[in-house]
């Protein structure tokens, strides 16, 4: 069973900064990826920002580009994403996700709200 907690969700306000922490435990395995994606209510969730295990190597949607930051500890099994300048539009359930070869995981989603 492997479980993915997240935590640093919030309330802040526009232009403030928050840091999403994901770590997983368990019988995780390989680990490929681990990503952020967000969702509000009754929209398909997004793709905001992702991380590879082996290499280091990042992505993000083109809303988030320069404001928000992936990184991790291998170590830990942990994934972080730090949230700086952030918008009203940013709000949303936060959810990390963890590729292994076979299999994708989901965390239980943190909310972040971004006053105006």
């Amino acid at each position: 069973q492997v479980q993915l907690v997240e935590s640093g969700g919030g309330l802040v306000q526009a232009g403030g900064s928050l840091r999403l922490s994901c770590a997983a435990s368990g019988r995780i395995g390989s680990i490929n990826r681990m990503d952020w994606f967000r969702q509000l209510p009754g929209k398909e969730r997004e793709f905001v920002a992702g991380i590879s295990w082996s290499g280091g190597n990042t992505a993000y949607a083109d809303s988030v580009k320069g404001r928000f930051t992936a990184s991790r500890d291998n170590a830990k099994n942990t994934v972080f994403l730090q949230m700086d300048s952030l918008k009203p539009e940013d709000t949303a359930v936060y959810y990390c996700s963890l590729n292994t070869r076979l299999y994708l995981y989901w965390g239980q989603g943190t909310q972040v709200t971004v006053s105006s």
